[in-house]
């Protein structure tokens, strides 16, 4: 019956899977859209140093599925993954919550919950994101494989409606302004002044997001998550029949002692040498180690035939050209923030959009573009003219660099000052999601026709690595973004010409310190220890200050400041020692030997990375389909 129903159309399960992953991704992509605003803006911390966190803490995300892989297919099996994951995103986002409740009255408490939550949601992540997606390939007779492009196209549109609700909602309830009157030079006015006390809303919301699908997957997992002849899906692996092995497909890998004591020191190996030899930081260093160290050890399997070890290696040369798509595309929840928050006209037909909710365009345009894709492919294959899935791949990469080569030089003669208009960042969106369409629920459903079947959930764990990689390379090219006009607005206001000081011109002790209030210069904390300079004191007395004053402005009231000088401030002597020592350098970033200038030569990075790997994608495309035989 079930199996009839497939080869019409696609199981009731799929629809159980799609709805518990769009709330899940209600959940993450909620917290996402306001993660940095929420770290820069309440938790103190510099737009490149969020993006880094912001970079690490999405690649462990995707770091962590690889554990969940294993875990689900050694032990646990798939539904109770997906519970535990599902629950413990769900307290992650609570203590967001908490985190963003008790900022004001102890920062470094709020700082510590911060780092906890973004832990648990982690782990959380880790054990549900291989396993659902696993699940959907799971649900297809083995004849019937090539309804997946179209099938994991519409669990992606899932993906999407969650993502698009979240990034309206979130943003909406969690990213809010007020109008406050201020007195600049003895003249009264209004400015629009962000609410930094409402991010813990959004960050409720989804928590409570997370819990409504943990309990629809509960509620219908054993009467529609079965197989094509009904039989439960991803129950404890002690209890499978192996039904779903091909004939004669091994069930069981089978790892020698040896490799996987050459695995653990090639994972040592390979740390050290991103994190000594290459400076990556300790999280980067363990993501790209792992995601080279599990690649190797699965290869190693003695039980792998020559075609599946092939395919495997398919999808690892793709998964790696993922990691520029994956880099450039997740600049949306940091540089692509930050740029909207501060360098964008956000005006639509009279109302100024939330800079987090910018991002909901991409989520817009997947719903509305998923099911014509999956027409689309579907009539290709019809017609024995769709593209393999590497091209397709290779096509979403080109795509993804001409939307940051056309805004590129839409930023190119902003200067300092001038604001983007808002329609250039809905291009790029709407461009990308093009881009995405064509590779990321490609790049699932390819690792669904070539995984052997005892590496399922284990291969979708490397493909997220993928992932994982991408997201910390996103982190590092995110904080090299160069400082946009609220930096420069906020400098000439305190009398600084930030331009100057950036060109090389010597800047005073009490410019450097405020610049580094403004998380633009950064501070040489082994030299300020040296000379007894206590910046991090002086930063929270003036945090305080200043959430002191925002309750006061709230509530009407008359701010009375308590603070001494000496507080908040250092003295003559200390501010020509930070000048004349240099304990406060403000210089344009870099990356590969290269100084970035401005915004241009920011999204230009990306052009080159992305044209790049198209291309040479697309060369490798003949190869690829040799050891694919005969997948397509």
């Amino acid at each position: 019956m079930n199996e009839i129903a497939a080869k019409k159309g696609h199981p009731k399960g799929l629809w159980v899977l799609f709805g518990t992953e769009m709330w899940e991704r209600f959940n993450f992509y909620g917290m996402r859209a306001i993660l940095t605003l929420f770290m820069v803006n309440s938790l103190m911390f510099g737009n490149a140093e969020a993006s880094l966190i912001y970079g690490g803490f999405l690649g462990l995300c995707y770091l962590t599925p690889m554990l969940g892989g294993f875990i689900s297919d050694r032990f646990l099996g798939n539904r109770n993954c997906i519970l535990l994951g599902g629950t413990l995103m769900a307290i992650g986002q609570l203590l967001l919550f908490t985190s963003a409740s008790v900022f004001a009255s102890n920062l470094e408490l709020a700082k510590t919950l911060m780092w906890v939550a973004l832990g648990v949601i982690v782990f959380g992540n880790g054990f549900f994101k291989p396993n659902i997606s696993s699940m959907v390939g799971s649900l297809y007779p083995k004849e019937n494989k090539s309804k997946l492009d179209s099938a994991f196209t519409i669990f992606y549109m899932g993906i999407n409606i969650g993502a698009l609700l979240s990034q309206y909602f979130c943003p909406l309830i969690g990213d809010v302004t007020n109008s406050v009157e201020v007195v600049r030079n003895g003249v009264k006015g209004i400015e629009q002044v962000r609410d930094i006390h409402a991010f813990k809303w959004g960050f409720l919301a989804a928590g409570l997001a997370m819990i409504l699908g943990s309990l629809i997957f509960l509620a219908l997992k054993n009467k529609y998550v079965v197989t094509p002849d009904g039989k439960p899906l991803g129950g404890l692996p002690s209890k499978s029949d192996g039904s779903q092995f091909e004939e004669g497909e091994a069930q069981k890998a089978k790892f020698t002692t040896k490799s996987l004591i050459i695995s653990i020191f090639a994972f040592l190996g390979l740390g050290c040498t991103m994190f000594f030899l290459l400076g990556q930081n300790v999280i980067y260093s363990l993501i790209y180690s792992s995601g080279l160290t599990l690649a190797g050890l699965i290869l190693s399997d003695k039980s792998l035939t020559k075609v599946e070890r092939q395919r495997i290696w398919v999808i690892y040369i793709v998964s790696f050209f993922i990691i520029f798509f994956w880099a450039a595309f997740e600049q949306a929840g940091s540089s692509l923030t930050f740029i909207a928050d501060n360098q964008t006209d956000r005006n639509i037909f009279g109302w100024n959009m939330p800079p987090s909710m910018v991002q909901i365009f991409n989520g817009l345009f997947v719903v509305i573009l998923a099911i014509p894709f999956s027409m689309l492919w579907d009539s290709l294959r019809k017609r024995g003219k769709e593209p393999l899935s590497p091209v397709k791949q290779a096509i979403g990469l080109l795509l993804i660099a001409i939307s940051y080569f056309i805004i590129a030089y839409n930023v190119k003669y902003l200067g300092t000052n001038g604001l983007l208009a808002i329609k250039w960042l809905i291009l790029l969106y709407f461009i990308q999601t093009l881009g995405e369409l064509c590779l990321s629920p490609i790049g699932l459903s390819l690792v669904g026709k070539l995984s052997p079947k005892r590496f399922a959930s284990l291969l979708y764990g490397v493909f997220f690595l993928s992932n994982a990689s991408g997201y910390a390379l996103a982190g590092t090219l995110g904080s090299i973004l160069p400082p946009t006009s609220e930096k420069y607005i906020e400098a000439t206001k305190k009398n600084i010409d930030l331009q100057a000081i950036l060109d090389g011109k010597q800047a005073t002790g009490e410019e450097l310190f405020y610049l580094a209030q403004m998380k633009v210069g950064k501070i040489d904390q082994k030299k300020a220890k040296e000379n007894n300079l206590n910046f991090k004191e002086k930063y929270e007395n003036i945090v305080k200050m200043n959430n002191e004053k925002s309750e006061a402005e709230k509530k009407g009231a008359v701010f009375v400041n308590t603070y001494k000088a000496q507080d908040t401030t250092f003295t003559p002597d200390e501010f020509k020692l930070i000048a004349d020592q240099q304990i406060v350098t403000v210089k344009y970033p870099k990356f590969g030997g290269q100084t970035i200038h401005n915004l241009f030569e920011f999204f230009m990075v990306f052009v080159v990375l992305c044209g790049a790997a198209s291309v040479v994608l697309f060369l490798l495309t003949p190869l690829l389909k040799k050891m694919m035989h005969g997948v397509r």
